[in-house]
């Protein structure tokens, strides 16, 4: 899906959503000195939780200057499969509520690219489940039985509100800050949270690689 630039060659901006503070201070931060010209990104924090998520962003794409705009729902997510790891990353092929099921534009491309800006982390693909709640111990393998790696409260709401909008290029990617053998109640917790938002505010340059495709014609 593409999008066509202004007539001053300038495209619709990418929109970067995300629920936390810390996640906007993460992702702001990665914006520095980036993201001028064509099609430049903002950041939007929507609150907690699916019902905060789907408001806000409806609100945000449904008015200039983002009603054509690129969207990433972004922040932290928990993992779902043995062996993730806090810093990990989750790059969605589509995310998955309630039964709906939102494919991701160019989530290979998006996965690539997201690789090389963290060289060294790992790089995870496939379903990524939405939630009204924290998810803790058994209710992991649970999700995990339906297929989805990892899980977070607001992606789904986000990339679903964002459509209703109207079309649009639309992504989910995600870093890991609690695994099954990393929960949040553990100690060790905080190493893990600032390994995440380091990583958050380092794929930054992934998310404009992305955006430039999508203003690319398709054929």
């Amino acid at each position: 899906m593409g999008t066509e630039p202004g007539p001053d060659g300038s495209g619709p901006p990418l929109l970067i959503a995300c629920a936390l503070g810390i996640e906007r201070l993460a992702l702001r931060g990665g914006l520095t000195g980036r993201g001028a010209g064509r099609g430049a990104a903002r950041v939007l924090r929507t609150g907690m939780g699916p019902a905060n998520a789907e408001r806000a962003v409806l609100a945000a794409c449904s008015a200039e200057p983002l009603r054509t705009a690129a969207v990433i729902a972004s922040g932290f997510c928990a993992g779902l499969v043995p062996g993730m790891h806090p810093g990990d990353l989750v790059v969605a092929d589509r995310t998955s509520a309630g039964g709906v099921v939102t494919p991701c534009t160019d989530a290979a491309l998006l996965r690539e690219a997201v690789a090389r800006a963290v060289p060294g982390r790992t790089v995870h693909g496939g379903v990524l489940a939405g939630v009204d709640h924290v998810v803790r111990g058994p209710e992991r393998a649970l999700l995990e039985a339906t297929g989805a790696i990892a899980v977070d409260m607001e992606s789904a709401a986000t990339l679903g509100s964002a459509l209703r909008a109207g079309p649009r290029p639309v992504a989910a990617v995600r870093v890991v800050v609690d695994a099954p053998e990393h929960e949040l109640v553990r100690i060790g917790t905080v190493r893990g949270g600032i390994s995440a938002f380091r990583v958050l505010r380092a794929v930054l340059p992934a998310f404009h690689e992305w955006h430039r495709s999508s203003l690319l014609p398709r054929r």
